[in-house]
């Protein structure tokens, strides 16, 4: 790729600290002079290698502690590498964590000009921008009081209203958008947008998968320091929850199935399934198969808007004294969740099932969806003892399918009766 087009270069970028396990360990490795070590290396980064292109808005995804915030720390020039090269072009302007940045002693005022000055802007040209940093932060005469008055959401509120207003060629986002609320997020989201008309290239970090889906067009996926997946949200997502299913949980049970089980697939051959489907979990109950069908129990990959279809799923446990859930979830092509349920939100409790014995799930509803292609998503899942659920079986992106009708807007278009009353 022309360098022109690439905004942010990282090439087998590592980054180690030294951890010593007690404050005087650091002067005893100095006294003498290296060659004793009192230290340990811990690796943040190793050899990690991507490019993003001008205009590209880039996700960051992965577990506390998998290097995200300091690849952020390294693209602003705030840390050094270790080794390997970080290659900017253009103008950064970064919201990194709460606290960073700001004087806590300075008035808000002060600090979004020391900020401008900071990034290489005159008074004349902050003096433009102020008005309009202070309407999107919306904190009032807060903005000539000392920041360390501030409550968290005042403070995120100021610091992106600076950031996104000094002209950036890049935007760079840590979790601190978290802190604010949600008509704010609506507004800081709203701003992406006109960001990515205008070419900005935009690089966030966030714990939300949702927000990844629905904003970036490219997910980055580390995981201890490592580069794991750079590609469409869709992939990055799916293979970070298989991730944390196969760090949290234990492999596929594997044995005897238990007695008379019967495992035959009574739709084999009736559904195109998605081949690149993401599968994890520890199989304690199996998902023999799903598929979905219209009321009179046909299969069906094609929809018609406002038509009503079931999504059944068949189950297999494989162990008893559990007490699992069924669930199935619709997402868009890009794989933001659109919609779903369990069989817990529905009230429907399965009594724990025999080794061997199969349930037959079966969720009725409505297609409110627009005109469109959408993939499928079918799950088995119990609690375990610590309260947190247990991926049993997880089918990501299973089957596909299509909802044909008349366009309306947004993504659900259910139904609406309209009348016309005329005034006298």
């Amino acid at each position: 790729m022309p360098s022109d087009e690439i905004a942010i270069s990282v090439k087998n970028l590592t980054k180690k600290y030294r951890i010593f396990g007690h404050p005087g360990d650091r002067i005893k490795q100095a006294l003498t002079l290296g060659r004793v070590r009192f230290h340990r290396e811990f690796t943040a980064l190793q050899d990690v290698s991507f490019e993003i292109k001008k205009g590209e808005t880039v996700g960051i995804i992965g577990r506390n502690g998998s290097g995200k915030s300091t690849l952020l720390q390294l693209i602003c020039g705030i840390l050094k590498p270790t080794s390997g090269v970080v290659q900017v072009n253009g103008r950064v302007s970064a919201l990194l964590e709460l606290g960073a940045g700001f004087n806590p002693e300075f008035t808000g005022r002060e600090n979004v000009y020391f900020q401008g000055a900071v990034m290489g802007l005159t008074k004349a040209e902050m003096d433009e921008r102020f008005d309009s940093i202070v309407a999107f932060a919306d904190i009032g005469e807060f903005v000539d009081q000392p920041v360390r008055t501030y409550s968290s959401g005042m403070y995120v509120r100021l610091a992106f209203a600076a950031a996104i207003n000094v002209g950036p060629d890049i935007l760079v986002v840590d979790e601190a958008l978290s802190v604010g609320d949600a008509q704010f997020q609506a507004k800081c989201f709203g701003k992406f947008r006109e960001f990515q008309e205008k070419g900005v290239t935009i690089l966030f970090v966030t714990h939300s998968l949702d927000l990844v889906a629905a904003h970036c067009e490219r997910v980055i996926l580390l995981d201890c320091g490592r580069l794991v997946e750079s590609g469409s949200p869709q992939v990055a997502i799916d293979n970070y929850r298989r991730l944390l299913a196969t760090i949290q949980h234990q492999e596929p049970v594997s044995g005897s199935l238990g007695t008379g089980a019967d495992t035959r697939r009574f739709w084999e051959g009736m559904f195109k399934p998605n081949l690149s489907e993401v599968r994890y979990g520890s199989r304690e109950t199996e998902i023999i198969e799903a598929g979905l069908f219209t009321l009179d129990g046909r299969p069906t990959q094609l929809l018609h808007h406002g038509d009503e279809c079931l999504v059944k799923i068949r189950v297999l446990s494989h162990r008893g004294n559990l007490r699992p859930f069924m669930s199935f979830v619709i997402k868009d092509l890009k794989g933001l969740p659109l919609c779903g349920t369990t069989t817990l939100m529905e009230d429907v409790h399965i009594e724990s099932p025999q080794p061997g014995q199969i349930l037959n799930i079966v969720f009725r509803l409505p297609m409110f969806l627009n005109p469109g292609h959408y993939l499928l998503s079918v799950g088995s899942q119990a609690f375990g003892l610590d309260g947190v659920s247990v991926a049993h079986d997880h089918r990501t992106d299973y089957l596909p399918f299509e909802v044909m009708g008349k366009p309306r807007y947004g993504v659900f278009a259910p139904p609406a009766v309209v009348s016309l009353e005329r005034e006298c």
